[in-house]
């Protein structure tokens, strides 16, 4: 059995930026694996821990400087990786879902997986729709939001799925399938220092759109950025400085002139 998890590198802002133009300046980012993908990476790796003959393969769109978040995914138990870049990919600022889901069906054609596992969501786009959109494209089962995973010994996966209202579904799914993998699933592991040393000798094999068989028209995609700006700030907040006695006299104040409390 194969499992292909898609994986994405994630930029964090620094408290105080600047913007410049429709974007973010390097030196205000930090990069980190996403929070969502964390939760897939470890349901495979605890389902090819649990059955014999499970191969585990990571596949992430991105630059060279992503390698070091894949090393993450490979110290935590993926076998092998796939990385997709070349220059067109470059010039665009946004992928979205359409052209991220061309671009990975490609990969699950060329690698014929049994199960897909993505991340619900991302933390920068917050699309939330890729790994549905990946299914259709790729004809394959799929079920959304899991938050519980079993594999049938007749080869269906039961699983449970978060909807609106707080309402839980239970369905199974056949083989092959993509689900998109809810926070809290399970608790993703910490990448052990024998697991980062193993994941230096594992293979990370980098694939250009030409690679997949395909060209520009399959990520020229219809959103684009044209501005961006910091929210508004809706609300105001006070702070207090001091020691303990004189912050709590002023919070007293502030309720007293709020009509609160009556001091």
């Amino acid at each position: 059995m194969k499992v292909l998890v898609t994986v994405k590198e994630v930029a964090t802002v620094e408290d105080t930026f600047e913007i410049e133009g429709t974007a973010i300046p390097e030196r205000y980012l930090e990069y980190d694996l996403n929070e969502w993908d964390d939760y897939a990476i470890e349901e495979a790796v605890q389902l090819a821990e649990a059955h014999d003959d499970v191969e585990v393969v990571s596949v992430t769109i991105g630059p060279p400087r992503v390698e070091e978040t894949i090393r993450i995914a490979l110290a935590k138990g993926v076998d092998r990786a796939i990385r997709i870049w070349d220059d067109e990919l470059a010039d665009y600022q946004l992928l979205d879902v359409p052209a991220k889901a061309n671009i990975l069906a490609e990969v699950v054609a060329q690698e014929d997986p049994d199960i897909v596992f993505t991340g619900v969501q991302a933390d920068d786009d917050a699309f939330g729709a890729t790994g549905v959109a990946l299914a259709a494209t790729s004809d394959y089962q799929w079920a959304a939001v899991v938050n519980q995973f079993e594999l049938e010994d007749d080869g269906t996966v039961s699983v449970h799925r978060e909807l609106e209202g707080g309402i839980e579904e239970l369905t199974e799914v056949q083989l092959p399938a993509v689900f998109t993998i809810q926070t809290g699933i399970n608790e993703p592991r910490y990448a052990s220092l024998r697991g980062i040393r193993m994941a230096q000798q594992k293979e990370i094999a980098e694939v250009t759109l030409a690679d997949l068989g395909l060209d520009i028209d399959a990520i020229d995609g219809a959103l684009e950025v044209t501005s961006m700006a910091e929210p508004e700030t809706e609300s105001e907040v006070t702070l207090f400085e001091g020691d303990a006695s004189s912050t709590a006299s002023q919070l007293v104040d502030l309720f007293d002139d709020l009509g609160v409390i009556d001091a």
